[in-house]
């Protein structure tokens, strides 16, 4: 029992550092500052946020008229208050604890998140001993049709508790093992941040809408990591309801973080359970300077791979997954969204070895508009579905954007020294053949 108990509050000490990363801070406030390859938008009114959701309904339309099958890019920082998704993440994040809390008290500490199985009867137990809820008042809580009907609850069965449609949030009180003392689990929200929270959603449904009407698909940029959590749980709920038939919202995980792969296979085997399309794009990740100053100066772990080797390798690990799950379900997709050599190589051999032929159109691939042409081309010409990423904006916004790309590329001189040298040597070749003029290869 000791032993467990101290796994539990080992777990609880890692968590409370991590639950920091949720909490807003002033020296943080402008988000823009430190940022050298994202766009970053930064909250003015409401007003702003309806002629951001015109520009982006703009762009769907620009992608319908373009291109069959076409993508468009929103962030949803954009569209509302981010201090809602801050509250919301923490919320997520405090609830996700507890459930760590509650497989370390069972003797399940350190495993995969989807490893993690309690026992619902010693689950009502531990709720009745902490003041939570009684058995029976909890019992209810785990009869749903598919709910705990094994014995057992894993994070997707615990995960749907706070369930929008279950409306269970308003009444839990989450305990904190460390105070002994019983928390709430949903910060108070005023009448202006209630409104603000279903304009924010209410913008997400007009934007989702439209896109499944014109045939584009949506794809939500991933941001911040301490929004991240409540804009991968918004993004999840649009792909509920959009991706029942087709892969319409695409969510976007950023390979650079150290939970990225717990995150895909959640989510994965969430959509195996309920039905609906598995569709994402994966990122490198774009706010690696502004995280690692945040995490340094706030106190908590630094959710950034330590190494860029380390996030390669949890690219490819994640690529994998969903490129195995395309193979047993065919309801997966995935945009690999890369500039690396490597990485296109990797995805072309682990689809010949799978079987995913690229006329499917599960996997496609998408690089910045003006980058690494010398992948983009040969991937087009050899049938495979292949996407340039157009900014859309002022130019005086615009270029500053190209600008940090380029020093997130920091190899994108290299790549474009290669460029010329392969074009060097094709024209070479070409003039020694006597086809210098020839357009055939």
């Amino acid at each position: 029992l000791s032993s467990c108990t101290s796994a539990a509050e080992k777990e609880t000490g890692g968590a409370e550092r991590r639950e920091k990363q949720f909490r807003a801070h002033r020296g943080f406030g402008d988000r823009r500052d430190g940022v050298i390859s994202a766009r970053t938008y930064f909250y003015a009114d409401e007003a702003k946020c309806d002629q951001h959701m015109e520009t982006f309904l703009r762009c769907i339309d620009a992608s319908s008229g373009s291109s069959e099958d076409g993508f468009s890019a929103i962030k949803l920082t954009a569209l509302g208050r981010p201090q809602f998704l801050l509250q919301f993440s923490e919320v997520l994040v405090k609830w996700r604890r507890f459930f760590h809390q509650m497989a370390a008290e069972q003797g399940q500490g350190g495993r995969a998140a989807l490893d993690m199985k309690l026992e619902v009867d010693k689950l009502q137990e531990a709720l009745a001993k902490l003041g939570i809820a009684t058995k029976a008042e909890s019992q209810h809580w785990f009869t749903g049709e598919n709910l705990g009907v094994s014995g057992t609850v894993d994070l997707l069965d615990w995960n749907s508790l706070i369930d929008s449609r279950t409306k269970l949030s308003k009444l839990l009180l989450v305990p904190n093992i460390k105070t002994r003392q019983l928390e709430p689990l949903l910060s108070h929200f005023t009448e202006e941040e209630e409104l603000q929270m279903k304009r924010m959603l209410q913008r997400m449904d007009v934007l989702a809408k439209r896109a499944s009407e014109t045939g584009v698909r949506l794809m939500v940029d991933a941001e911040q990591s301490y929004f991240q959590p409540a804009i991968s749980r918004l993004t999840l709920e649009m792909q509920r309801r959009f991706n029942r038939e087709r892969a319409i919202i695409f969510n976007t995980y950023q390979c650079y973080l150290k939970e990225a792969y717990d995150n895909v296979t959640v989510d994965v085997e969430l959509s195996r359970r309920e039905g609906w399309c598995f569709s994402t794009k994966l990122v490198r990740g774009a706010y690696m300077e502004q995280e690692r100053e945040r995490a340094a100066k706030i106190g908590y772990e630094d959710p950034i791979n330590p190494t860029y080797e380390k996030t390669n390798e949890m690219y490819h690990r994640c690529l994998d997954y969903v490129l195995e799950e395309i193979k047993h379900s065919r309801k997966a997709n995935v945009m690999v969204a890369t500039h690396n050599e490597d990485t296109v190589k990797f995805t072309l051999r682990r689809m010949m070895e799978l079987g995913i032929h690229p006329s499917e159109k599960k996997v496609c691939f998408g690089q910045l508009l003006g980058m690494c042409d010398q992948i983009t081309f040969p991937l087009g010409q050899a049938g495979f579905p292949v996407y340039k990423y157009v900014p859309y904006g002022p130019v005086d916004e615009v270029l500053p954007y190209l600008s940090r790309r380029a020093q997130e590329n920091r190899g994108f001189m290299q790549r474009a020294s290669r460029e010329r040298d392969l074009l060097w040597r094709e024209f070479k070749r070409r003039l020694l053949a006597g086809t210098i003029f020839s357009t055939n290869p």
